[in-house]
Parts: C-alpha cells; structure tokens; sequence
C-alpha cells in the first residue's frame, strides 16, 4: 500500500513539474512577444526593380515632396490589386496632366505576402517609376494597422491618404476628403494669420485628419428577398 502512495505522490509531483514548466514556458512567450518591438522600429525600405538596390524610405518628418500619398496595405492581393492601381493611377494621371502642381505617389505596402503581391506591385512600379510609385516590403505580416502605419510613417505627401487594396472605395471620392480637409485649414490658417498676423501657411503645418464612411449605404446593402 506504501508503495502505491509512494508512486501516486510521484507522479503527482511530476504532473506539477510539468505544468509548471508549461505555465512558465507560456508566460516567457507572452512576455518576449509583448516586449518584442523589433518589427515596429526596424527601419523600412523600398526596392527599385530596375537596380535591384533597397533605398531607405523618407519619414514623416522630412519636408514633403509631393502633394498627395496614397498608401495601399496588400495582403495577399495578388488578383484584386491589380484592377485598384489601373483605377487610381489612371485618375492622379488624368490629374496631373490638368494641373501641373499636382502631384503624386502610389505606396503599396507588402504585408508579408505569400502570393504574387510583391510581384504585382513591382510590375506597376517598373510601368510608373519609381518616383510615382513604391513598393514597402514588411518581411512578414503585421496586421492592416501596422502597414498603413509603415506607409503612413515613409510617405513623402502633404497629404496622406488610405485605399483599400480591393478597390471598395473610389479614389475620385478623395476630392471629397480633399474638401473638407482644405476647408479645415483655411480657417485654422484664417485664425492663425488674425492672431500673429503671418500668412503661408502650407497643408503640411497643420495637423489635419478627415474620415470617409459608408455608413449611410448601410440600407441599400442590405439583401432582401
């Protein structure tokens, strides 16, 4: 009988070793992935197809050099972004022939795609210049939000703006955003010039965020029988 006991005490010690060794082993894993940060801060990069060389991007906080970023996040986008950048190209083109000021890039963030995203992607830089349109590769996938945010952190616009890479939004509603967000400044800088009495202010000086909804096509959305 003392042997039984002897060796269910056993056991129970080693089932407690083992459940502890796994409670352990899951909260260093929580810990290493709560304090890794090493994906957010490493510094991004875009590849020119033609040179094969990986270019840093500019940041933020450089003087901007174009008018207007559009950043598009792609996760294995491989079919549907092909349709979204014939559409948005197509309408910045047609803009800046009309006005010589206007100005643009395209950056199509790589989410660590498994599929011919990169591949696609390179395809319209290679059609539109590198100075038009950049691709960021983020190595492997980080979630939507972290790769509007790498694009968002290395574009070079006055203003930045997010599409879909599905084409769910028309990039001619960007006029709409647009608006507002000029009006917006105009009276900031309205304000601002009766206040210190200075003038020229840019887009770039003024924290400004405008937000497009679908919302209100929420009843025509909706299947009926």
């Amino acid at each position: 009988m003392e042997l039984l006991w002897t060796i269910a005490e056993l056991f129970f010690a080693l089932i407690l070793i083992v459940a502890s060794l796994f409670l352990s082993a899951m909260f260093f894993e929580a810990y290493r992935r709560r304090n890794n940060n090493k994906h957010i801060d490493s510094p991004a990069f875009f590849e020119d197809p033609t040179s094969l060389k990986q270019v840093p991007c500019p940041h933020l906080v450089d003087p901007a050099e174009k008018y207007i970023s559009l950043i598009i996040p792609a996760f294995n986008e491989e079919h549907r972004l092909p349709a979204a950048l014939d559409e948005t190209i197509d309408y910045l083109d047609k803009r800046a022939a009309m006005d010589k000021s206007f100005t643009y890039e395209v950056l199509i963030v790589d989410d660590g795609s498994a599929d011919g995203t990169k591949r696609v992607a390179f395809d319209y830089v290679r059609k539109n210049s590198v100075d038009n349109v950049r691709v960021i590769l983020l190595g492997r996938n980080h979630g939507k939000g972290e790769a509007i945010r790498k694009g968002m952190l290395h574009a070079r616009g006055e203003i930045l703006l997010m599409l879909d890479a599905d084409g769910a939004t028309k990039v001619n509603d960007l006029e709409k955003l647009e608006n507002k967000v000029h009006n917006l400044i105009r009276a900031v800088a309205s304000a601002e010039d009766t206040k210190d009495g200075k003038s020229g202010f840019r887009i770039a000086d003024i924290p400004v965020a405008a937000f497009g909804s679908r919302a209100h096509l929420e009843e025509k959305a909706l299947a009926t029988v």
